[in-house]
């Protein structure tokens, strides 16, 4: 069983240098765990919008809870000039969310629809994200033993309560709008804190960008049954680069043939350091006799994903 642990960590290790991405299946998030999660999502994002407007997402980046409309989020890849992300708002996102986190999130508390507007809802969602953190944990697990991190690892570093799951739906939308560029489904851009899963239905359109070519953009397509994990910019950080943040967008689906682009779902969980963990180079991953390897001065995972989200939503 370790024998396999470790080949499992190595092909990981592989994968994140090379691509930042990869596919597992097996992973212990049951396939019947995650269509009831899809059908809650398309369940919440069907509601009037008035009571979707009951668990608001709250003004700002700060508090990043609740239900966002379409167009308030606007994705910036490492933008933080106040002049570049009003100039990158001028086309926002055309996609709507809800998020939460742990349901002990004393810095972050959850903000849910009232009970009797969508009975079940909350339950299943607190339940999911356990599981889901659960997954992160055993990724970690896998990645400590790829660097040799002693016990008891980098999940140590890792409480739930800057975790965060988001329900996404992407509403259908005239294709001409994409290619034009007059709207955006999530532009090019990375993950920022250490690992993302990535749960998404068939339709696709998700696509990373080829590490070799810049500038040019690979199709993910959707596996049965397989969740996406990726490097997010903190674990690259961490990691001295030696894993890859790669960056993603999502455009148009397949060929992208046809008037209408058709709605999508997706559910990503972002795993993110403890809020007062140094985000240093981990062992192995530079040179400790010649400190001037280090790429990064340190930074605290707290300060970073700050200054990260305050250029997702306005004041």
């Amino acid at each position: 069983m370790e024998k396999e642990r470790e080949r499992v960590a190595k092909q990981i290790d592989t994968a994140f240098q090379n691509a930042g991405f990869v596919y597992l299946t097996g992973h212990g998030v049951s396939a019947d765990m995650v269509r009831e999660a899809f059908t809650w999502s398309k369940t919440f994002f069907a509601l009037p919008p008035a009571t979707k407007m009951l668990a608001p997402h709250p003004p700002g980046g700060t508090h990043h809870r609740g239900y966002s409309s379409p167009g308030l989020e606007k994705v910036s890849q490492h933008t933080y000039s106040d002049v570049e992300i009003e100039k990158e708002r001028q086309v926002p996102d055309y996609k709507e969310s809800f998020e939460s986190g742990n349901v002990n999130d004393i810095a972050q508390p959850n903000i849910w629809l009232p009970e009797q507007e969508l009975p079940g809802f909350r339950p299943f969602m607190e339940e999911y994200f356990t599981v889901c953190a659960g997954l992160v944990h055993r990724v970690l697990h896998a990645l400590s033993l790829a660097l040799d991190v002693p016990a008891p690892g980098l999940g140590s570093t890792h409480a739930e309560s800057l975790f965060q799951l988001r329900l996404l739906h992407y509403p259908a939308m005239p294709a001409e709008e994409l290619r034009d560029h007059t709207r955006a489904r999530i532009n090019a851009h990375s993950d920022f804190g250490t690992l993302t899963l990535l749960f998404q239905d068939a339709v696709g359109g998700l696509e990373i960008e080829d590490p070799h070519a810049p500038g040019v953009f690979r199709a993910v397509p959707p596996v049965e049954d397989a969740v996406l994990v990726n490097v997010g910019d903190l674990l690259a950080r961490w990691s001295n680069d030696r894993w890859r943040s790669s960056v993603h967008r999502v455009g148009l689906p397949g060929e992208g043939g046809g008037e209408m682009v058709p709605e999508r779902y997706s559910i990503p969980f972002f795993a993110t350091a403890d809020m007062d963990t140094v985000i240093d180079a981990l062992p192995g991953c530079w040179d400790e006799a010649d400190p001037e390897s280090k790429k990064y001065e340190p930074v605290t995972a707290w300060g970073y994903v700050q200054m990260r989200m305050a250029a997702l939503y306005e004041g």
